[in-house]
């Protein structure tokens, strides 16, 4: 007996060359057949779809999960155009606080506001308290007066963090903090505790779910600036334990969380974590992945690593975060200790630098089937793109950048480089994957929004970025569907809905084909299913349920 029957829906299976299917069977939260093969069976609960359309899980290779969780309880300072919104925001957030307590917020742009805020500024909107206030980008923050005090900036008595920058005018330090650097604040406020974090990884994956996400990649934990605690993978397990992950997570490390092990010299294990975990331990609901490395920093903040200086901005060709020789040696000692790499690197230099070290990788321990990947590739040089395709490297971009930043990107390029800004349909071209992401929270993470970007790179003021990069809407689906788990290893369990497949689907008012492009973003998540039990869209699941398992198909497919 099946444990759930749907029938009578429209499900897009995404396996190659097959039709859509009309009925679904599910046993232990794996698929076992569709169609004829189950049609007839026994089920202890039957839904009728009434000619809805099903598609796999959304699956999501680069996003924050604690990041963005943390951040729904912080002041969001995303819709702020100038400096005196953000600091009568702050103003606001710090008069309903407990005495002593820190303003922390997130979200904020200089690109929009024309400038960061400064430290003085901030000390008159925050009187006596210590304020912290996020980059969107994450690859910098600014503090007030306080917080650099306590951090021993201002006395001189802590050191700039190599690969970080304290930012300084003519009176010191402005406040604001670049890459590394940031660790000079983390360090006053982490770890965080397992439960705070488990919170708010539960709060995320309350936001995945209603937007059809069955699985993401956590792109960096455990240490670095991006770290919340070194005990961060227990902040998952705890969270799955009290039922509260609702999505499957693929969690990267970082590569200051990696050290040097001992190993027999036949196991050739000399870089890594502690009893020999690495890529791959874990289960179907939260699993190690890739090591996760920055090469550079960003776009937004101009601080990614180019090799034509950016047209608008005091950082002429952006910063590397640990040295050349640094980079390569983390990345060539984790690949011939076991583990898949990440690599954070968005300007071509950086690119050139990652894809470079893969290459003496693998001569260094030949790995045909290791599926490396380069984090963003936001600008990749023509002559780059072939070097994905026979290192066997995989692009992880996140087109909603286009929409939310393409403006500025474009003052930062100049007309020249536009091309080569995020690509996606030349990398297919080429042979490459390019799985669905969205880097959340620093850009919207709905794929559905995602998917619209895919379709038409337009920036938020309209203009098409990139015209040659666009792709269909059938492509965008696939990227988030069966891209974005061949990319995490996971195409033998998920990223289509076939027997033996893990039962994760969603099922949505519209298929991304069948509306306009400017509508694909508008589609609504109806309820999204994971292991074959609704985690999102209860009542619109329950509603579906019908007691007569013998139903005839009403709807023709």
């Amino acid at each position: 007996m099946l444990d759930l029957k749907l029938i009578n829906a429209l499900i897009f299976t995404m396996a190659d060359g097959a039709s859509p299917a009309y009925a679904l069977g599910v046993l232990h939260g794996r698929i076992v057949g569709l169609d004829q093969d189950v049609l007839d069976l026994p089920a202890r609960r039957t839904l009728d779809g009434g000619g809805g359309v099903v598609v796999p899980g959304f699956g999501d290779a680069h996003n924050h999960m604690a990041w963005f969780g943390q951040s729904l309880s912080e002041l969001d300072l995303s819709d702020c155009r100038t400096l005196e919104e953000l600091y009568s925001a702050v103003g606001r957030c710090a008069d309903g606080l407990d005495d002593g307590a820190w303003v922390i917020a997130s979200g904020y742009d200089d690109t929009v506001l024309g400038a960061h805020p400064h430290r003085t500024s901030l000390d008159a909107a925050a009187p006596g308290r210590p304020v912290w206030l996020k980059h969107r980008s994450g690859h910098m923050c600014t503090v007030n007066t306080e917080v650099l005090q306590r951090a021993g900036v201002l006395d001189g008595s802590a050191e700039t963090p190599e690969g970080g920058k304290v930012v300084h005018d003519d009176d010191g330090p402005t406040g604001t903090l670049e890459e590394q650097a940031q660790k000079l604040v983390t360090e006053l406020v982490v770890p965080y505790p397992v439960g705070v974090l488990a919170d708010a990884i539960a709060a995320a994956s309350s936001v995945y779910a209603s937007e059809g996400l069955t699985h993401v990649t956590e792109a960096g934990i455990g240490s670095g600036w991006i770290g919340r605690s070194p005990v961060e993978l227990a902040a998952y397990t705890l969270a799955r334990s009290r039922g509260e992950l609702k999505t499957r997570v693929q969690l990267m490390a970082s590569s200051d969380a990696l050290h040097p092990v001992t190993s027999h010299v036949e196991d050739g294990i000399s870089f890594g974590l502690d009893l020999g975990v690495s890529s791959g331990f874990g289960d179907d609901h939260v699993r190690l992945g890739a090591m996760k490395i920055f090469v550079d920093g960003s776009l937004i903040g101009r601080t990614a690593a180019v090799t034509e200086p950016f047209c608008d901005h005091g950082h002429p060709s952006g910063s590397f975060q640990l040295s050349v020789e640094e980079l390569t040696r983390r990345i060539v000692e984790a690949h011939c200790s076991g583990w898949t790499v990440a690599a954070h690197a968005i300007g071509d230099s950086a690119v050139d630098v990652a894809l470079d070290a893969f290459e003496a990788a693998q001569l260094a321990l030949p790995r045909p089937d290791v599926r490396h990947r380069i984090e963003h590739a936001g600008i990749v040089r023509p002559d780059q793109v072939n070097r994905f395709a026979s290192l066997g490297v995989t692009p992880v971009p996140q087109l909603r950048f286009l929409y939310e930043m393409g403006d500025t990107f474009a003052d930062a390029l100049g007309p020249d480089r536009e091309p080569w800004v995020y690509r996606h349909r030349t990398f297919l071209d080429s042979g490459v994957r390019v799985p669905g992401s969205s880097d959340r929270p620093v850009a919207n993470g709905a794929p559905m929004l995602g998917m619209q970007s895919m379709v038409q790179r337009r920036t938020s003021s309209g203009r098409v970025f990139g015209p040659a990069e666009c792709v269909d809407a059938e492509t965008a689906l696939r990227a988030y569907t069966v891209d974005a788990a061949w990319t995490a290893g996971d195409e033998n369990l998920r990223g289509t809905l076939e027997a033996g497949k893990l039962a994760d689907f969603v099922f949505l008012s519209d298929h991304p084909a069948a509306v306009s492009p400017d509508a694909i973003g508008a589609i609504s998540v109806l309820a999204t299913v994971v292991d074959g039990g609704c985690v999102f869209g209860k009542d619109y699941f329950d509603a579906l349920e019908t007691p007569d398992q013998s139903v005839s198909l009403t709807k023709e497919v």
